[in-house]
Protein backbone atom coordinates (compact mmCIF):
# COMPACT_ATOMS: atom_id res chain seq x y z
CA UNK A 1 0.00 0.00 0.00
CA UNK A 2 0.88 3.61 -0.21
CA UNK A 3 2.16 5.94 2.10
CA UNK A 4 -0.98 7.63 4.18
CA UNK A 5 -1.52 11.02 3.23
CA UNK A 6 -2.92 13.46 5.82
CA UNK A 7 -6.37 14.02 5.09
CA UNK A 8 -7.86 17.49 5.26
CA UNK A 9 -9.71 18.68 8.62
CA UNK A 10 -13.41 16.89 8.44
CA UNK A 11 -12.06 14.56 5.18
CA UNK A 12 -12.26 11.12 5.35
CA UNK A 13 -8.84 9.13 6.29
CA UNK A 14 -6.61 8.05 3.36
CA UNK A 15 -6.07 4.34 3.21
CA UNK A 16 -5.96 4.34 6.95
CA UNK A 17 -5.44 1.13 9.37
CA UNK A 18 -5.14 0.31 12.91
CA UNK A 19 -1.07 -0.41 13.94
CA UNK A 20 -2.21 -3.46 14.70
CA UNK A 21 -3.90 -4.22 10.79
CA UNK A 22 -7.27 -3.82 12.20
CA UNK A 23 -10.17 -2.23 10.33
CA UNK A 24 -9.78 1.60 9.81
CA UNK A 25 -12.07 3.78 11.57
CA UNK A 26 -13.01 7.23 11.57
CA UNK A 27 -14.63 9.54 13.52
CA UNK A 28 -18.78 9.67 13.24
CA UNK A 29 -19.38 12.54 15.93
CA UNK A 30 -23.10 13.56 15.59
CA UNK A 31 -24.33 10.68 13.64
CA UNK A 32 -26.66 8.04 15.60
CA UNK A 33 -24.48 5.18 17.10
CA UNK A 34 -24.42 1.95 14.70
CA UNK A 35 -24.23 -0.23 18.13
CA UNK A 36 -26.21 -0.92 20.40
CA UNK A 37 -29.47 -0.27 18.40
CA UNK A 38 -32.63 1.72 19.44
CA UNK A 39 -34.66 -1.64 21.18
CA UNK A 40 -37.08 -1.27 18.28
CA UNK A 41 -34.06 -1.88 16.21
CA UNK A 42 -32.12 -4.23 18.11
CA UNK A 43 -32.49 -8.14 16.45
CA UNK A 44 -31.92 -10.69 19.10
CA UNK A 45 -28.61 -13.02 18.75
CA UNK A 46 -26.91 -15.55 20.36
CA UNK A 47 -23.61 -13.14 20.22
CA UNK A 48 -22.37 -11.28 22.94
CA UNK A 49 -22.89 -7.81 22.99
CA UNK A 50 -19.28 -6.77 22.95
CA UNK A 51 -18.92 -9.33 19.76
CA UNK A 52 -22.08 -7.95 18.20
CA UNK A 53 -20.31 -4.21 18.96
CA UNK A 54 -17.14 -5.73 17.27
CA UNK A 55 -18.55 -6.82 14.09
CA UNK A 56 -20.93 -3.64 13.41
CA UNK A 57 -17.74 -1.80 14.00
CA UNK A 58 -15.55 -3.16 11.58
CA UNK A 59 -18.08 -3.52 8.62
CA UNK A 60 -19.73 -0.33 8.82
CA UNK A 61 -16.20 1.09 7.45
CA UNK A 62 -16.09 -1.06 4.42
CA UNK A 63 -19.65 -0.42 3.62
CA UNK A 64 -19.23 3.46 3.87
CA UNK A 65 -16.02 2.64 1.63
CA UNK A 66 -18.15 0.88 -1.01
CA UNK A 67 -20.13 3.86 -1.27
CA UNK A 68 -17.10 6.07 -2.12
CA UNK A 69 -15.33 3.12 -4.23
CA UNK A 70 -18.78 2.87 -6.35
CA UNK A 71 -19.27 7.00 -6.90
CA UNK A 72 -15.22 6.88 -7.88
CA UNK A 73 -15.89 4.17 -9.93
CA UNK A 74 -19.47 5.44 -11.76
CA UNK A 75 -17.50 9.23 -11.93
CA UNK A 76 -14.79 7.69 -14.15
CA UNK A 77 -17.30 5.57 -16.22
CA UNK A 78 -19.04 8.78 -16.92
CA UNK A 79 -16.25 11.05 -17.67
CA UNK A 80 -13.53 8.66 -19.57
CA UNK A 81 -12.22 9.63 -22.56
CA UNK A 82 -9.62 8.46 -25.22
CA UNK A 83 -9.31 5.36 -27.58
CA UNK A 84 -9.95 2.76 -25.12
CA UNK A 85 -13.41 4.40 -24.39
CA UNK A 86 -15.35 1.59 -25.25
CA UNK A 87 -13.67 -0.80 -22.78
CA UNK A 88 -13.02 0.67 -19.99
CA UNK A 89 -16.53 2.65 -19.85
CA UNK A 90 -17.75 -1.42 -20.02
CA UNK A 91 -15.69 -2.47 -17.69
CA UNK A 92 -15.76 0.64 -14.61
CA UNK A 93 -19.68 -0.13 -15.33
CA UNK A 94 -19.02 -3.80 -14.70
CA UNK A 95 -17.45 -3.16 -11.35
CA UNK A 96 -19.02 -0.29 -10.36
CA UNK A 97 -22.48 -2.39 -10.37
CA UNK A 98 -20.60 -5.17 -8.03
CA UNK A 99 -19.29 -2.87 -5.33
CA UNK A 100 -23.16 -1.45 -5.28
CA UNK A 101 -24.64 -4.64 -4.64
CA UNK A 102 -22.24 -5.35 -2.06
CA UNK A 103 -23.75 -3.13 0.06
CA UNK A 104 -27.31 -4.41 0.97
CA UNK A 105 -25.88 -7.67 2.13
CA UNK A 106 -23.61 -6.23 4.54
CA UNK A 107 -26.04 -4.15 5.80
CA UNK A 108 -28.72 -6.86 6.50
CA UNK A 109 -25.54 -8.68 8.06
CA UNK A 110 -24.85 -6.38 10.65
CA UNK A 111 -28.94 -5.73 11.52
CA UNK A 112 -29.22 -9.68 11.93
CA UNK A 113 -26.71 -9.82 14.65
CA UNK A 114 -28.59 -5.95 16.03
CA UNK A 115 -26.38 -3.48 14.70
CA UNK A 116 -27.32 -0.64 12.54
CA UNK A 117 -26.07 0.98 10.23
CA UNK A 118 -25.36 3.77 7.50
CA UNK A 119 -28.15 6.66 7.83
CA UNK A 120 -26.96 9.26 4.98
CA UNK A 121 -23.89 10.21 2.55
CA UNK A 122 -22.85 12.39 5.22
CA UNK A 123 -22.70 9.64 7.69
CA UNK A 124 -20.63 7.54 4.55
CA UNK A 125 -18.26 10.64 4.46
CA UNK A 126 -17.16 10.10 8.34
CA UNK A 127 -16.63 6.32 8.49
CA UNK A 128 -15.28 5.99 4.70
CA UNK A 129 -11.25 5.17 4.49
CA UNK A 130 -11.31 5.94 0.55
CA UNK A 131 -10.93 9.54 -0.45
CA UNK A 132 -13.36 10.67 -3.08
CA UNK A 133 -12.13 11.99 -6.10
CA UNK A 134 -12.92 15.50 -7.42
CA UNK A 135 -10.44 16.23 -9.70
CA UNK A 136 -11.94 18.05 -13.32
CA UNK A 137 -9.84 15.73 -15.41
CA UNK A 138 -8.91 12.30 -15.07
CA UNK A 139 -6.62 10.32 -17.77
CA UNK A 140 -7.76 6.68 -17.92
CA UNK A 141 -4.65 5.28 -17.58
CA UNK A 142 -4.60 7.68 -14.09
CA UNK A 143 -7.64 6.57 -13.58
CA UNK A 144 -6.91 2.44 -13.54
CA UNK A 145 -4.49 3.40 -11.58
CA UNK A 146 -6.14 5.11 -8.70
CA UNK A 147 -9.15 2.58 -9.08
CA UNK A 148 -6.32 -0.23 -8.48
CA UNK A 149 -4.77 0.97 -5.29
CA UNK A 150 -8.61 1.82 -3.97
CA UNK A 151 -9.28 -1.74 -4.61
CA UNK A 152 -6.28 -3.00 -3.17
CA UNK A 153 -7.21 -1.24 -0.08
CA UNK A 154 -10.74 -2.36 0.20
CA UNK A 155 -9.87 -5.88 0.00
CA UNK A 156 -7.50 -5.65 2.81
CA UNK A 157 -10.33 -3.62 4.97
CA UNK A 158 -12.71 -6.60 4.11
CA UNK A 159 -9.49 -9.28 4.81
CA UNK A 160 -9.10 -7.52 8.30
CA UNK A 161 -12.82 -7.18 9.12
CA UNK A 162 -13.39 -11.24 8.44
CA UNK A 163 -10.82 -11.29 10.92
CA UNK A 164 -12.53 -9.72 13.46
CA UNK A 165 -15.66 -11.91 12.62
CA UNK A 166 -14.13 -14.86 12.83
CA UNK A 167 -12.42 -13.68 16.60
CA UNK A 168 -16.00 -12.61 17.84
CA UNK A 169 -17.72 -15.94 16.46
CA UNK A 170 -19.83 -14.90 13.46
CA UNK A 171 -18.84 -16.96 10.87
CA UNK A 172 -21.71 -15.55 8.90
CA UNK A 173 -20.19 -12.21 8.82
CA UNK A 174 -17.10 -14.32 7.88
CA UNK A 175 -18.37 -16.03 4.68
CA UNK A 176 -20.31 -13.15 3.41
CA UNK A 177 -17.11 -11.02 3.56
CA UNK A 178 -14.86 -13.95 1.94
CA UNK A 179 -17.46 -13.31 -1.12
CA UNK A 180 -16.95 -9.87 -1.52
CA UNK A 181 -13.11 -10.18 -0.97
CA UNK A 182 -12.94 -12.25 -3.77
CA UNK A 183 -14.75 -10.12 -5.68
CA UNK A 184 -12.06 -7.39 -4.77
CA UNK A 185 -9.14 -9.28 -5.71
CA UNK A 186 -10.84 -9.68 -8.85
CA UNK A 187 -11.26 -6.44 -9.47
CA UNK A 188 -7.63 -5.26 -8.54
CA UNK A 189 -6.53 -8.49 -10.87
CA UNK A 190 -8.32 -7.18 -13.98
CA UNK A 191 -6.72 -3.36 -13.25
CA UNK A 192 -3.67 -5.02 -12.70
CA UNK A 193 -3.34 -6.35 -15.96
CA UNK A 194 -4.62 -2.89 -17.71
CA UNK A 195 -2.64 -1.01 -15.82
CA UNK A 196 0.49 -2.87 -16.92
CA UNK A 197 0.22 -1.65 -20.44
CA UNK A 198 2.09 1.84 -19.48
CA UNK A 199 3.42 2.05 -16.02
CA UNK A 200 4.84 -0.31 -13.41
CA UNK A 201 2.27 -0.99 -10.38
CA UNK A 202 4.13 -1.54 -7.12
Amino acid sequence: MPATTAAKPGSPANHATGADGSPAQSHSEGFPKTYPAPPALATPTDLTAEQAKAVTDAVNPIIADAFALYAKTKNFHWHLSGPRFRDLHLLFDKQATQVLESIDPMVERLRKIGGTSIRSLSHAGQLQTIQDDNDEFVGPQEMVHRLLLDNRHIAQQIRAAAQVADDNKDIATSNLLETFLDDAERRTWFLFEIAQDQERVG
